[in-house]
């Protein structure tokens, strides 16, 4: 029988509406999207409406969402958690693999009397999960808590896990050999592991350095997906599994947050993986559950072991480490969910050549992934509100200014990065946070400059749109570039400016700058002056020189909060030089609000010693950051007054950041800071102290 549509442009037509209303239906019916696409594929296919035939399209865009849905998940995974909390996610995640993993090969077995072989499949989809209730806890700021951390990492590990175990079934069924045989695949396994672990990232950082074209950084993406994929079905892996570790090593490569994250995500959510679902769904026949009792019983019986065995996973490692019964909700509802790998496992066992699945099966995984999706949906939210509120440290850090973060461009080649550093140090919790300034003088005879920056605005415009940023832009002409900047930071109420550093022949000049001088002037706001010559995320790490008493700042955790988002959403290690005790304040500050930064810190006996050693210290693709100080202030310290000459001679063609912290009010009314020995000492206290000091000397 044919279908009813066999026009290429209408069935193209048909399956954009269907990605367009399916998930908009379902959301209102509080069913996750995913399962509204499977049901769409069930009513177009053949065993429904038989609107739709399943052909080569839907065969090959199968194909590709099937390895997008596993990259994702590797990209999407937060790497600095696995440095903090390694050994007990890792933990975690060997209980939430083997404990699901052995309860659904035990069930298969003896309940449900299956071989060997399709027992170990249906073990490894109740193993693996996938963390679609992530967004729950994200609403109640509870993404750097230990349960939730824990979670994420034991994701990482229980689906490379079972993908693996998934991988050796399939291998032994297509026929596996000798002893021999199988030590070459292992060996071929670890090669590939480890040429895939060690080549990609640097690939990545070479590639992305050197092209800046958004199409093209896009296509190489996808392109290195497919080298993964490719590479590991060559050792005798699934694709799938090549897939995901490739987004593990590109995930430090590809800063999240940022416009090309963002457009992966874009293209697959919106294309790839919709289209990969509802071409599951046209495989599925309702009838055979109606018709055939016994798969209600297998449906019960699979959903009773996978909730079970991923309950006492987490009731495992509750008591191991002591957690509350709020965590053990938080992590059950997290690993809980069965969606991407489940679909991933159950498609590779009923393909051609594998076979060991039926279309029951694949109907029951459909079911489980329902029923797993609602029943995670509920504990998360019960968990997270249970946390939420036995949680006193919800508090945002005293630093997040509440305005705007304004930069302003004057050169092309500087719009990119100053756009994406941005984009980074914003509060994204406040609407209309990113605004972009282009000032030109009044004295410009034939509007070029004018023209210049409205190109800029309008470039900068795109970057920020591809990352989901709203930016609001301001053309100025005035006489007083620096005077044009500070009154729009007063307009506009801005908390901080982000300036390209001055630049001679592509080189660090040696001075500030004319406008960088008069805004520090006049503005005792937060200034970055920026020079970003390689892509933030292929940096290497982020070196940061503290001068002391940097703590008894009024800004000091506002640029420390801004120092941590670039970390967290580039990846990059952290390594802070202090002097005295500001490395204690630092530690505090990463340990309670950003654990999952890579963080060291290393106390140094003078800040002129320090910036000796620092150019010996340095790579060429390492970011600079030294944090300075306006004259007459605490921090300020004789050797920031060289620091443009100190710049130019060691680092002339490095990424530098400097950045002058917020100095402004009343000393009196700044918030006290409390010294590891527990003495609170307030500003004017410092300042007088000091001024005492330079008397004495």
């Amino acid at each position: 029988m044919e279908p009813l549509i066999t026009n290429p442009a209408w069935i193209f037509l048909v399956m954009l509406l269907v990605l367009l209303l399916a998930p908009i239906i379902f959301r209102r019916l509080h069913v996750p999207h995913i399962i509204g696409l499977i049901v769409a594929g069930v009513l177009l296919g053949d065993h429904g409406f038989h609107i739709l035939a399943r052909d080569a399209s839907f065969e090959l865009f199968g194909q590709v969402g099937i390895y997008y849905i596993m990259f994702l998940a590797g990209l999407e995974m937060d790497m600095g958690s696995f440095r903090r909390h390694g050994r007990s996610g890792a933990l975690f995640g060997l209980l939430t693999f083997l404990i699901p993993g052995l309860v659904g090969l035990l069930t298969a077995l003896y309940v449900l009397h299956f071989s060997l072989e399709t027992s170990l499949l249906l073990s490894c989809i109740l193993a693996s999960h996938t963390l679609v209730t992530y967004p729950i806890v994200g609403r109640y700021g509870l993404g750097k808590h230990p349960s939730v951390v824990y979670s994420i990492i034991a994701t990482a590990i229980a689906s490379f896990s079972a993908l693996l175990l998934l991988a050796i079934v399939v291998q032994n069924e297509r026929g596996g050999g000798d002893v021999w045989y199988w030590l070459r695949f292992a060996a071929g396994i670890a090669l590939y592991i480890v040429t895939v672990a060690w080549a990609f990232p640097k690939i990545g950082r070479w590639f992305l350095r050197r092209n800046e074209d958004a199409v093209t950084q896009y296509v190489f993406v996808l392109v290195m997906v497919f080298v993964g994929a490719c590479l590991a079905m060559t050792v005798g892996l699934e694709g799938l599994l090549g897939a995901f570790l490739a987004g593990l090593v590109l995930n430090r490569v590809i800063p999240h947050g940022g416009p090309l994250m963002t457009r992966i995500e874009f293209v697959g959510n919106a294309l790839f993986v919709p289209w990969f679902l509802v071409g599951v769904g046209m495989i599925i026949d309702v009838g055979i559950v109606l018709r055939d009792t016994s798969i209600l019983m297998m449906c019960g019986v699979i959903i009773v072991a996978a909730t079970i065995g991923k309950w006492l996973a987490a009731l495992v490692m509750q008591r191991l480490d002591r957690l509350s019964r709020a965590d053990r909700l938080i992590m059950f509802g997290l690993t809980n969910s069965h969606a991407a790998g489940a679909l991933a496992i159950v498609m590779i066992g009923t393909q051609p050549g594998v076979e060991l699945m039926d279309v029951r099966v694949l109907n029951v995984t459909v079911i489980l992934i329902l029923f797993s999706c609602i029943v995670s949906s509920l504990a998360t939210g019960q968990g997270a509100r249970r946390l939420a509120l036995r949680t006193n440290e919800l508090e945002r850090n005293r630093g997040s200014y509440h305005g705007k973060c304004l930069t302003a461009y004057a050169y092309p080649e500087t719009v990119d990065p100053l756009t994406q550093l941005s984009i980074m140090i914003r509060n994204p919790r406040i609407p209309d946070s990113f605004m972009g300034l282009a000032v030109s003088m009044d004295d410009d005879p034939d509007d070029s400059l004018r023209a210049q920056g409205e190109h800029n605005l309008e470039r900068a415009r795109q970057i920020a749109a591809a990352a989901d940023v709203t930016m609001s832009t301001m053309s100025r002409i005035s006489s007083n570039v620096a005077s044009a900047i500070t009154h729009t930071m007063k307009e506009v109420d801005a908390g901080e400016v982000i300036l390209g550093l001055h630049e001679d022949g592509g080189r660090l000049s040696g001075r500030l700058g004319v406008v960088a001088q008069s805004v520090l002037a006049t503005t005792h706001r937060e200034v970055l002056l920026v020079r970003l010559p390689l892509p933030l995320g292929t940096l290497r790490r982020i070196v940061v020189a503290v001068p002391p008493m940097a703590e008894y700042e009024v800004g000091f955790y506002k640029w420390l909060e801004h120092l941590c988002r670039i970390g967290e959403l580039t990846a990059q290690p952290m390594y802070f030089h202090t002097i005295g005790d500001t490395g204690y304040y630092i530690r505090e500050y990463l340990g309670k609000h950003h654990p999952s930064v890579t963080m060291d810190v290393q106390v140094e006996h003078g800040f002129g010693s320090l910036l000796t050693r620092l150019p010996q210290e340095m790579q060429h693709d390492d970011l600079l950051v030294i944090v300075t100080a306006r004259a007459g202030f605490i921090s300020h310290t004789p050797a920031l007054n060289t620091l443009p000459a100190y710049l130019a001679r060691h680092f002339g063609q490095a990424g530098v950041i400097l950045l002058y912290p917020d100095q402004y009010g009343d000393p009196q009314d700044s918030l006290s800071v409390f010294a590891p020995n527990g003495q609170s000492v307030t500003q004017r206290q410092l300042r007088f102290e000091q001024w005492l000091q330079r008397l004495r000397n």
